[in-house]
């Protein structure tokens, strides 16, 4: 198991970079899901599309978090400038974030609308499955994406 590690650190480092982010996109997001309902009533459903400004606000955390975590932690800095660098992630972050939205909508309205995983101690709705499989799946092309067009050599 050591040598798998070792083999395949910066994945392993990826995934702990990318499972921190999205604990706090996640977190973030039930907050606001909480929290933006109170303020504007057609958060929960607008025109179809369900959490629209909790899962902007959530997913730009992550995004951010993740930046950082990734200069600090995953990847060593490529061959452009820092300028650069950051556009290329927050791009590719933003067409993640249209991906992980449109995911997200398609897993809460045809998989788990209206459905809750009970776990004994912990309960996840439908609304954080929908975003935690959306995340999950949008990071694993994050990783070759970046790894080969953000922080290339």
């Amino acid at each position: 198991m050591k040598n798998l590690l070792i083999k395949h650190r910066q994945i392993f480092l990826f995934i702990i970079a990318g499972g921190l982010s999205a604990l706090i996109e996640i977190a973030s997001f039930k907050v606001f899901s909480i929290q933006l309902t109170r303020w504007f009533g057609w958060e929960k459903g607008i025109w179809g599309v369900h959490y629209p400004l909790s899962n902007i606000a959530s997913t730009s955390l992550g995004i951010i978090s993740n930046y950082f975590f990734s200069i600090w932690f995953v990847f060593s800095r490529g061959k452009h400038s820092k300028r650069r660098e950051f556009t290329y992630f927050i791009f590719i972050s933003v067409i993640s974030t249209l991906m992980s939205f449109v995911l997200f909508q398609v897993f809460y309205i045809h998989i788990f609308y209206g459905n809750v995983l009970d776990l004994g101690l912990m309960a996840f709705s439908g609304e954080i499955l929908s975003k935690f499989f959306a995340i999950g799946t949008v990071a694993v092309l994050n990783y070759f994406v970046k790894k080969k067009f953000v922080f290339n050599h």
